[in-house]
């Protein structure tokens, strides 16, 4: 380690992101201070959402759902991703 951080007292997470966003790491830390690390709780945050449509699109949804033995909610979320992935 090269110098240690001084980390102030944060008010807020919007404090603390703009303090980590500013700071140059390089003047702190070396490659040899760095180890590997597994999150394998961590799950990326989801919102509820409520949209409209079609009842028959639904139905067609569902049966796919069923078809693959998936919840339709998770088939729903696998298409919305796909489409908004697409460049």
């Amino acid at each position: 380690m090269k110098k240690k951080v001084n980390l102030p007292e944060f008010k807020s997470e919007d404090q603390e992101r703009n303090y980590w966003s500013k700071i140059d790491l390089s003047k702190h830390l070396e490659i040899r201070d760095f180890m590997d690390v597994s999150f394998p709780d961590l799950h990326p945050s989801s919102r509820a959402v409520s949209i409209r449509i079609p009842e028959y699109i639904l139905v067609r949804l569902k049966e796919q759902a069923n078809e693959q033995q998936v919840p339709y909610q998770t088939l729903m979320k696998q298409y919305i991703a796909k489409g908004a992935m697409k460049n």
